[in-house]
Order: structure tokens, then sequence, then C-alpha cells
């Protein structure tokens, strides 16, 4: 509760046309709460001498406005972090640091059941890790990306919150009732949105922990119709899926290549391929071109339409995509 600041004094009418010229002119002042009374609104200024003569500056006394707390505000400096659901993921080395970075953030008024800091780097044919649980015990959450929810336990399965904007670019590209082929679709943040765009979606995944997560995300974003699961390696997609495809996602860095025999005997007379890559600085894009011209040659004629880099993935290297149309000669 203030001692009594400069406010605006107006007919509760009229609050919000001056709450709004009163907020273009940068005049409001945001730690202080507004007053309502039966007779008046009361609008707290930073200055009184700066309001237009119209209108009528008394002092009130007002309450102070909740600022909510962040992790900066307890540490004197703001640390990187990612959320995921309910989760909160940092990646620190230094172990002390990284359960001060904890407190803070659990202590802020940032909802959060779960903090945890990445304990090794994605791994395995699941493309798991490891995880140290600074707070909490919860690692299963539902998370929220551009308008569809996506249920996952991080300790299990393989997903990355950075790729949001990423995954979103391709998601957009597609049409209902393209063909497309998710060769490894984890809980399905590309397939899902895609068959909710109209498309017949198939999801293939070896991970048996994505496979249930992805039929659960696919129920509760309502795809049952036009989405077909296959739980198992992409290699084993049955005869049917020849020259099926007009769109493949390939997102396996480090391993794509390895399935690209697979992606072109999938692949439709015209089809999109979205590859992705870990490269370094200097080579970022001719591997993958060269590896897809060598398993699509000489039956396709192929066209770069997009590379770009994704995200820093170490020093020197670079999560890299590569959108290569194939058309059948």
């Amino acid at each position: 509760m203030s001692d009594g600041i400069p406010c605006v004094r107006v007919p509760p009418t009229a609050g919000e046309r001056t709450r709004t010229m009163l907020a273009e002119q940068g005049l409001i002042d945001t730690l202080y709460e507004i007053d309502t009374t039966e007779d008046y609104l009361y609008i707290p200024v930073v200055d009184s001498t700066a309001v237009p003569d119209q209108f009528d500056i008394v002092t009130h006394v007002v309450n102070t406005r909740d600022v909510p707390t962040s992790p900066a505000d307890k540490l004197g400096f703001d640390p990187s972090y990612e959320r995921l659901g309910e989760i909160i993921i940092i990646d620190e080395d230094n172990h002390e640091k990284a359960r001060e970075v904890a407190k803070a953030i659990v202590e802020s008024d940032i909802p959060v059941k779960t903090v945890l800091n990445r304990d090794s780097k994605v791994s395995g044919p699941h493309r798991t890790r490891e995880w140290e649980v600074l707070a909490g015990e919860e690692t299963e959450t539902c998370h929220r990306e551009y308008g569809y929810t996506f249920r996952l336990d991080i300790e299990s399965v393989y997903f990355s919150p950075r790729l949001a904007t990423e995954r979103h670019r391709v998601i957009t590209q597609v049409d209902a009732h393209d063909h497309v082929i998710d060769m490894f679709a984890g809980v399905g943040p590309f397939a899902v949105p895609m068959a909710a765009r109209g498309a017949d979606v198939v999801a293939a995944e070896l991970n048996e922990n994505a496979v249930e997560y992805l039929s659960i995300n696919a129920e509760q974003n309502d795809v049952d119709d036009n989405f077909t699961i296959v739980s198992g390696d992409v290699r084993t997609l049955p005869d049917s899926y020849i020259d099926w495809a007009d769109r493949l996602i390939m997102n396996l860095p480090h391993s794509a290549d390895e399935f690209l025999e697979t992606a072109i005997r999938l692949a439709g007379d015209e089809c999109m391929i979205h590859y992705y890559d870990i490269q370094h600085e200097d080579t970022l894009y001719q591997p993958g071109i060269e590896a897809i011209r060598s398993a699509a040659e000489p039956n396709y004629k192929l066209t770069v339409e997009t590379r770009h880099e994704v995200r820093s993935y170490a020093p020197h290297e670079y999560n890299i995509c590569l959108d290569v149309r194939l058309q059948r000669r």
C-alpha cells in the first residue's frame, strides 16, 4: 500500500478510454494497481506534470502491484533454460551453479513441477539422454506447441522444445491429402499437426515408449482417422507404402543417411524430403546433398529448395536441414 501517489481520477464510464490514452503516452505507473471506488477510477501516473490538462490529478492511496518474481531477481543474472510443459530444463556443467539456478527457478513465479539438468548427450537408438533431477521428481508432462498438446516422459523419449519453430516451418508446408511418412516420429510433434492439417500420415517409431505417447497424442489432438502408427524400424514398412510418399520427414541427425535407401523406396513420383543432419561449419550442406544424390540418382532429379542452419549443436557444428524435392525421371 502506498502513502499516496499522483493519480488521474475519472468516472468509471471514462476509465478504459482514459487508461488507453495514458498507456499510449507511457504515463501509467505500473508499480501500482488501478483503484476503483463507487464513483471513480484512480489511475497511478509516473509524471503528473505530463498528464493532459483535461484530466483531474489527485493524490490517492493505492495498492502496490504484485510483480512476478523471476529467476534473475534471485540470481542477479538471467539463466538459460527451456520449458517443457511444467518441466524446466537447464544445461549447466557446474553442479553447484546448476543447484543454485534450480533453487531460483523453484522460488520464482514460474509454474514448475520439476527442474532437470542435461547429464549426457543424446545417444542410442531411442535418442534418449541422462538427466540430473535438481528439483521435483515428475518427468512426465504435457507440452503445448502451436496449439497442439504432446504428452511425454522426457526420461524415456526424445523431445526438444528448441525445435518448435523448425517443426512449425515444415508443418505449414503440408496440404490436405498429402501422403506423409514421418520416418522417426517420436511422440508426434511433426506427424500429429500434419495429420491435423488433413494429410494422410504414417508415423514410424522404434521406441515403444514413444509409440505409446504417439497414440495418446494422436487421440488427444483428434487425428485418429488419417493417422497410422507403425511400431518398429521404418525399414520394415510393408510394400504397400512403396512409391507412396509425397513428403518424408527424416529427423534423425547423425544417421539419417543410413535410411536414404528406404526413403527413396518410399518416395512417390514427386516427393519432398526434409533431411536433418549434424555437420561441421566448413561442410554444412554438401555431405547431405551428396548422400541424397547418391541414393536417388539416376531415378530421380534433385532440387535443393531450402538449406538452412536449425541451431548450433556443438562448437563449430550445426544441426541443419535440407528440403530436397525429388522428381522421378
